[in-house]
């Protein structure tokens, strides 16, 4: 038997476990208030492989019972993105929160499949990052892209993903059978200020090796280089996980970090 589960339901359970999670971790908390959103799993995603990969899965290839697709934005502290915009490489404490961020979104994941579970509703999950082609540098199941079908944010010239509360964080998402709904945060076409007709471009003026530029946005060969590099070969990141491809910078300090930039 199902239990009715709701939106606002869901997001007081993710708003919770991110709030906890720093205590029952033993964690530094570098986290803002998470957001979070959900959308009917219909054909508005059929777009997915024209927008992003082309071999994007689709939310019924995850799960065939799927009716929603929740994707949620876990924002980083003010303190840590002031820190990693010192230099051309990225501080320690970037590639830590990383680290620490992955794990906790999805630990999350589990949570809130564990809970929908016990409301009588099954899930599928994806994790964080990592899911992607390192050939063709795009995922075969891309947060932000799902995010922007949800309505959850838009991405500015970089390619990064500014949601309400900016784009210095990181994203999750899964496929469940609770019907929920749709639940947008954003209904604009546009949040990045230069593609509302506005001067800005700081990200392009950030980026320490040219990958971003505001007539082809985000050159992903240029920009993979450059976080492999900062893994392998910078003091900043030694020891840390083989996965951990840092840089950040076109995220820090800019109009659109931690919330929609304003005119």
């Amino acid at each position: 038997m199902t239990k009715h589960v709701t939106p606002g339901d869901l997001r007081v359970f993710i708003e919770k476990f991110v709030e906890g999670y720093p205590k029952a971790t033993g964690q530094k908390k570098i986290w803002r208030l998470p957001l979070a959103v959900t959308a009917k799993a219909d054909e508005r995603f059929d777009i997915l492989p024209e927008i992003a990969a082309d071999d994007h899965a689709l939310p019924e290839e995850l799960l065939s019972t799927g009716r929603s697709v929740v994707i949620f934005f876990v924002p980083f502290i003010k303190e840590l993105a002031r820190e990693n915009h010192k230099g051309d490489v990225p501080c320690r404490n970037w590639g830590l929160a990383y680290e620490s961020t992955n794990k906790l979104i999805n630990k999350l994941c589990e949570q809130i499949k564990f809970f929908l579970e016990k409301a009588g509703y099954k899930s599928a999950l994806i994790p964080a990052t990592h899911n992607f082609d390192h050939e063709k540098l795009m995922a075969r199941w891309s947060h932000k892209h799902l995010g922007y079908v949800a309505g959850l944010g838009r991405f500015g010239v970089n390619a990064q993903f500014i949601t309400p509360s900016g784009c210095a964080g990181r994203l999750g998402s899964l496929v469940t059978e609770a019907d929920f709904g749709d639940s947008p945060l954003v209904s604009e076409k546009e949040l990045c200020l230069y593609k509302n007709g506005h001067k800005c471009l700081a990200c392009v003026k950030r980026c320490p090796v040219g990958a971003v530029s505001e007539k082809t946005g985000i050159n992903r060969k240029k920009c993979w280089a450059r976080l492999n590099s900062n893994l392998h070969k910078t003091k900043e990141l030694a020891d840390l996980e083989q996965t951990t491809h840092v840089c950040g910078k076109c995220q820090v300090l800019l109009p659109c970090s931690l919330g929609i930039p304003e005119v």
